[in-house]
């Protein structure tokens, strides 16, 4: 669960960020794509810590 709400929490932030930085289209999609799997990715590890220590 925390890989999803990583996922989707990265795909708005890094949307938002392109979009306050004024950028085209295409930069709020790369800005939101790579945001999410960099998140993803942290929620996949706290998942792994919080499974295997408690």
């Amino acid at each position: 669960m925390l890989i999803f709400a990583g996922f989707v929490s990265g795909a708005l932030w890094g949307g938002l960020l392109a979009r306050r930085r004024k950028g085209a289209p295409l930069d709020i999609a790369q800005y939101a794509a790579a945001f999410s799997i960099a998140f993803a990715i942290v929620g996949l590890f706290a998942t792994v810590l919080l499974d295997k220590y408690i």
